[in-house]
């Protein structure tokens, strides 16, 4: 299911709901798709069989420093001031191959309301400490070693600070090769219990 637009975080949280109706789910996300999973893993913690956590961008709602909430910030402000094409012009300049589709596909597919989405993603606060504590189920957190907006030592953080998880780390080549890869690394370990903290690779 395509988050919706115009209350990206409220439709996740409303399409975690429901799934769990019909009994514990295993939920995944990517950057704030992670951020999101992992909250609402902590407040129900009944209706979760694990969380595959990839990509995590940030600990603690003062985003100053946060490079996805930056980037996401300047994105909605090129968007109202040059349009979708030009801006996915300029992305995919940028953007190795793999990851340049993916945005396009995205972007075009949240138009008009993109800068919004972006507006609400770059003001998100990030789990704090203590909610990441909270979290009982077992974790498997990918982390990027080569990702810049999603730096590896946030990863490495949320692993440290959630009880029962585990890092795996990818390279973003490895993701765009295979994005089953996210998969292969994050729901395999979820299968194995009891789930210890450890790091793998």
């Amino acid at each position: 299911m395509d988050p919706d637009p115009r209350r990206v975080i409220d439709s996740y949280r409303t399409a975690l709901d429901a799934a769990a109706r019909s009994g514990p789910v295993l939920v995944a996300g990517i950057s704030l798709g992670a951020a999101v999973a992992i909250e609402w893993a902590a407040r129900n913690p009944e209706s979760v069989a694990g969380v595959v956590a990839a990509l995590p961008a940030w600990t603690g709602a003062d985003t100053t420093g946060c490079p996805a909430a930056l980037s996401a910030a300047a994105t909605a402000s090129a968007l109202r001031a040059d349009g979708l094409e030009t801006v996915i012009e300029v992305m995919r300049a940028s953007s190795p191959a793999w990851l340049a589709e993916a945005l396009t596909r995205s972007w075009r597919s949240q138009w008009p309301d993109l800068p919004a989405a972006l507006d609400e993603a770059a003001s998100y606060a990030w789990p704090e400490p203590d909610l990441l504590a909270q979290v009982t189920t077992p974790v498997a957190i990918v982390g990027a070693t080569d990702d810049p907006v999603h730096p590896i030592a946030v990863a490495e953080e949320w692993t440290a600070l959630i009880p029962h998880a585990e890092l795996h780390r990818i390279t973003l080549d490895e993701l765009g090769a295979d994005p089953a890869v996210l998969g292969e690394r994050g729901i395999t370990p979820l299968l194995r219990t009891p789930m210890s903290r450890n790091t793998v690779s």
